[in-house]
């Protein structure tokens, strides 16, 4: 398995909580939104955490490039982390509304985010660590 490939079946991990705690919503029920998004989240940042602190680090040592796309995508998971923290205020505060509001523009993000790692960084990290199984096994226990 590649860094890519493993990378992409944790981002769909991370998309079905969010798409549980969507569907909760349409259905009224807030406690079930609630454990779902409390879900996704907790994935989200494991995610997040294992890039900033596993692979982003690696990729940086092994190519030098440390201005280009990992800043990008640290910038971008501060942004999801802010819309993440709204979304769930809004749940809490039982603002169902609000909560898809900040949800749909966090989707959006995630979509766009993600469409660059899988199609840019990924590849580049599999590319540049070929010779580095131990990043990927890190990123598995990471996230297991």
């Amino acid at each position: 398995m590649s860094i890519r490939e493993f990378l992409i079946d944790d981002h769909r991990h991370c998309d079905d909580f969010y798409a549980a705690a969507e569907q909760a919503v349409e259905r009224g029920d807030a406690a079930a939104a609630a454990a779902a998004f409390g879900q996704f989240r907790a994935a989200l940042l494991r995610h997040f955490a294992a890039e900033e602190q596993t692979l982003f680090p690696a990729f940086e040592a092994r190519t030098g490039m440390t201005m280009g796309p990992t800043q990008m995508m640290r910038i971008e998971h501060e942004q999801m982390r802010g819309l993440v923290e709204v979304a769930e205020e809004a749940l809490d505060g039982g603002d169902l509304e609000e909560f898809l509001g900040q949800a749909e523009s966090l989707l959006i993000m995630m979509q766009q985010h993600n469409m660059k790692e899988e199609n840019v960084l990924y590849p580049m990290c599999d590319q540049h660590l070929a010779g580095e199984p131990a990043v990927l096994e890190r990123l598995q226990s990471e996230l297991a």
